[in-house]
C-alpha cells in the first residue's frame, strides 16, 4: 500500500467513524486517538477474538484484569525505573526531536535495503517461477552488499546501544549523513536517554514519596498477581496467564496515526513454565500466535523478525511482523523472559513468588514466554489489509467504484443492515422494523432507509458489513427477504425464519479457528 493509500486509509477512519483525533475541538492532542462507532466495535471484536484463542480455548490459561496504578517499587524491581529509555536527538535547526535509534533503521531501510528488494523484483520479474529468492540473496553480488551493509549499520547500532555508547550512536549518524527529514540539516545535538514512563502524585502523600507512574506494559499486573491466580485456580505448571489493558508510553516520536501512540492497549499473555523447557514453549507460542494471525490476514503480508539485541530480561525473542503501508513493522511479540521478572519482585518484595511442583517435589521460580500484541497495531493491520477500492456492476449495468472494507464477517462492526426498498412505503419500512427488532439481540445490526437502495448498499460496504438484507413488495406475500454478501455481491431469496440462522452462521467466531 503506497503513502497515498495510507491517506486514503486515515480519511476511511474518520469519514465512516472508526477513528477520531481525541480532543478534536481543541485541535487534537498529539498521538492520542478516539475510537467511533464502527471502531470501538472493530476493536471489540479482536478482543474477543483474541480472548477466545487464549483463555476460552485453553484450560490451562486464565485471564485477569489488573490496576493501571501498582506500587512504584514495581517499576523499580521490572527494570523500568532506570532502563526504560529511547535514545534521544534534537536538530538545532528544525527544533525537531528524533529516535536517535529509527534514523539509523530508517536510514537503512529507505538507503540500502530499499535497493536490494529493487533488486530481487527485478530478478523474480526476470525469472518468474523459477526464482529462488534465498539463492538469489547469497549469491547475487549487489545484493550481498546492500545486505552485508544493513547488517554492519544495525550490528554497530545495537551493540553501541547495549554498551550505551550514545556518542557512537552519534557518530554514527552523522557518518551515514542522515539528515532531519523537516529541515535538512545535519546540525544534531548529542544524543541522550530519555525515560517513557508517565508519571503523576498519589493524592494523599507529597513529593517523592508519593510518586507514582501509569504502566507502560500490562506484562507485571500479572507477574505480582502469579501465586494468588496459581492458588486460586488451582492450576499446575505449564499454565498461562493473560490480560487485555491499556498502557502509557511518553514516545518521543509518536506517529504513523494508530501504530504508535501515547496511549494505546496490549493484550498479552504470560506462559509459566519450568526451568529448562523454555524453548520449547518459546516455539510453541511463536507457530500458534503465528497461525492466530494467518486467519485473517494474507500469509505474505506476516513475517517472523529474531531479534540480535535482546532484553536484559530475555534469552530469546522474535517479533511478527506485518507489511503494514510504511514497510514490515512489529505486530507482536513472543520473548523468553526467563525467571527475571518473579525472581526481581521476590527479591525487592522480600516474599516468595515460586512453584511448588509436586512431581518432583521442589519448589522453584518459573520461567515465562510472552505473547505480547499491540491492539491498536492489530486494528490498523485489520483495516489496511481489508479496504479495498475495487470496480464492480452499478443497478443499471455500467461499471462504478465502490469502496468496500473486506473484514472477516466474525471482526465486522456490524453483521447486518436491514434495509427497506423505498423509505416512504409504511408496509415495508413496518416490515423491515419488525425484521430489525428481530435480530437485534443475536447480533449487532443496523437499520437504514434513507437514500436510494444501491448508495446504502455502498455505505455498508465502506463499514464492513457482510450481509444486507432488503425487503421489497414480494416481501409482504411471500415472507421471502433478498440477502446480499458483501464480498462477492451474490443475491439470493431466503426466508424471513431463516434470516437469523443464515447470518449467524457466516458470521460466527468459531469460522476463524476453523
Amino acid at each position: 500500500m503506497s503513502d497515498d493509500l495510507f491517506k486514503k486509509l486515515v480519511s476511511h477512519c474518520k469519514e465512516y467513524g472508526f477513528i477520531f483525533q481525541s480532543s478534536e475541538v481543541y485541535d487534537g492532542l498529539a498521538a492520542v486517538y478516539d475510537y467511533g462507532p464502527y471502531g470501538s466495535e472493530l476493536k471489540n471484536n479482536i478482543k474477543k477474538y483474541w480472548w477466545m484463542s487464549m483463555v476460552q480455548m485453553h484450560e490451562n490459561i486464565v485471564g485477569i484484569d489488573s490496576a493501571i496504578f501498582m506500587h512504584p517499587k514495581t517499576w523499580k524491581a521490572s527494570g523500568h525505573v532506570d532502563a526504560f529509555n529511547d535514545p534521544m536527538i534534537d536538530n538545532k535547526d528544525s527544533n525537531k526531536r528524533y529516535r536517535a535509534d529509527q534514523l539509523v533503521e530508517e536510514y537503512v531501510e529507505r538507503k540500502v535495503m530499499k535497493k536490494a528488494d529493487k533488486e530481487i523484483e527485478k530478478a523474480r520479474k526476470r525469472f518468474g517461477d523459477a526464482f529462488n529468492e534465498e539463492e538469489y540473496k547469497t549469491t547475487n553480488p549487489r545484493v550481498m552488499g546492500y545486505l552485508e551493509k544493513s547488517k554492519t549499520i544495525l550490528t554497530r547500532l545495537n551493540t553501541s546501544l547495549t554498551n550505551e555508547d550514545l556518542e557512537d550512536v552519534k557518530n554514527l549518524i552523522e557518518e551515514l549523513e542522515i539528515a532531519c527529514p523537516e529541515s535538512g540539516s545535519r546540525n544534531w545535538t548529542d544524543v541522550r536517554q530519555f525515560n517513557l514512563m508517565f508519571n503523576t502524585q498519589l493524592g494523599t502523600i507529597a513529593g517523592e514519596a508519593g510518586k507514582l507512574y501509569l504502566r507502560p506494559e500490562t506484562a507485571q499486573g500479572i507477574f505480582v498477581n502469579f501465586l494468588n491466580v496459581q492458588k486460586t485456580t488451582r492450576q499446575k505448571i505449564p499454565f498461562g496467564i493473560a490480560q487485555i489493558g491499556k498502557a502509557f508510553r511518553n514516545e518521543i516520536v509518536a506517529r504513523q496515526f494508530i501504530f504508535r501512540m501515547r496511549e494505546f492497549e496490549q493484550m498479552e499473555m504470560q506462559f509459566f513454565v519450568k526451568p529448562g523447557e523454555q524453548q520449547k514453549w518459546y516455539e510453541y507460542w511463536k507457530e500458534a500466535r503465528l497461525k492466530w494471525h494467518t486467519a485473517i490476514h494474507p500469509t505474505e503480508s506476516l513475517k517472523f523478525h529474531d531479534h540480535e539485541k535482546l532484553a536484559h530480561y530475555a534469552d530469546a525473542a522474535a517479533d511478527i511482523e506485518f507489511k503494514f503501508p510504511f514497510g514490515f513493522r512489529e505486530l507482536e511479540g513472543i520473548h523468553s523472559r526467563t525467571d527475571f521478572d518473579l525472581s526481581a519482585h521476590q527479591d525487592l518484595s522480600g516474599r516468595k513468588l515460586q512453584y511448588f511442583d509436586p512431581e518432583i517435589n521442589e519448589n522453584y521460580v518459573p520461567y515465562v514466554v510472552e505473547t505480547s500484541i499491540g491492539l491498536d497495531r492489530m486494528f490498523l493491520a485489520t483495516m489496511g489489509n481489508a479496504l479495498q477500492e475495487e470496480t464492480v456492476p452499478d443497478a443499471d449495468g455500467k461499471d462504478s467504484t465502490r469502496t468496500v472494507l473486506k473484514v472477516h464477517p466474525a471482526l465486522a462492526p456490524i453483521k447486518c443492515a436491514v434495509l427497506p426498498l423505498l423509505k416512504n412505503k409504511e408496509e415495508l419500512t413496518g416490515k423491515a422494523r419488525e425484521i430489525f427488532n428481530s435480530l437485534k439481540s443475536s447480533f449487532n445490526c443496523q437499520y437504514d432507509e434513507k437514500d436510494a437502495i444501491g448508495r446504502r448498499y455502498r455505505r455498508q460496504d465502506a463499514i464492513g458489513t457482510p450481509f444486507c438484507i432488503t425487503i421489497d413488495f414480494e416481501s409482504l406475500e411471500d415472507n421471502m427477504v433478498t440477502i446480499r454478501e458483501r464480498d462477492s455481491l451474490k443475491q439470493e431469496r431466503i426466508a424471513i425464519s431463516d434470516i437469523e440462522k443464515v447470518v449467524s452462521e457466516r458470521v460466527d467466531m468459531k469460522l476463524l479457528f476453523a
